[in-house]
């Protein structure tokens, strides 16, 4: 038996590629634009915004899992 926490995972995996494969089709000239511009920025900064994108998707997960 599979447990709800993993379940979850590969759900949220899936709901990134979904996004993703959104913003590809929808916008391929922003992406490459910001994958361009992610390859300029220093190390430290894109340690810091993942860093902080992932605190804020953890606060999300959070809040909507207690807001029941």
């Amino acid at each position: 038996m599979k447990s709800m926490a993993f379940i979850d995972f590969l759900v949220g995996i899936g709901m990134l590629f979904v996004i993703e494969g959104l913003l590809f089709a929808a916008a391929p000239e922003w992406v490459r634009k910001a994958m361009k511009s992610a390859l300029e920025m220093p190390d430290n900064m894109l340690r810091i915004v993942g860093l902080v994108t992932a605190v804020v998707g953890l606060i999300l997960i959070w809040f909507f899992r207690h807001a029941r």
